[in-house]
């Protein structure tokens, strides 16, 4: 099993050229709650808070295909559900190390912090 981290100079890489560097198609996942995406959000990201996971079907069949990164507040709960991608038919999704607070301090300074 590769790694189940990625870090989010990677992160902004594949979502500057839309792909990871094997050309796969990326999905950007916020397993957030909705309070928390309205304080701060990565654009792009699809919304899909852990409280309520599984995901529906629908939600899941649009990531088929695709390199699903998940990226909460710090990491914690995106390892979760990485994990849980990686049981349930993904097997090379991965939780953005330092989530969207290391975000906010290394890549884009205009999403809050919170």
């Amino acid at each position: 099993m590769s790694n189940i981290e990625v870090d989010i100079q990677t992160v902004q890489r594949w979502l500057t050229k839309g792909s990871d560097d094997s050309g796969v198609g990326l999905a950007l996942v916020d397993c957030r709650e909705p309070n928390e995406a309205q304080v701060a959000k990565i654009e792009g990201a699809i919304l899909m808070p852990m409280r309520s996971w599984p995901p529906n079907q629908e939600s899941l069949k649009a990531l088929e295909g695709k390199c699903v990164v998940v990226h909460c507040h710090h990491g914690g709960r995106s390892l979760r559900v990485a994990n849980w991608f990686r049981e349930n038919g993904h097997p090379h999704a991965m939780s953005m190390a330092g989530g969207i607070d290391q975000w906010s301090l290394e890549i884009d300074s205009s999403i809050p912090r919170y």
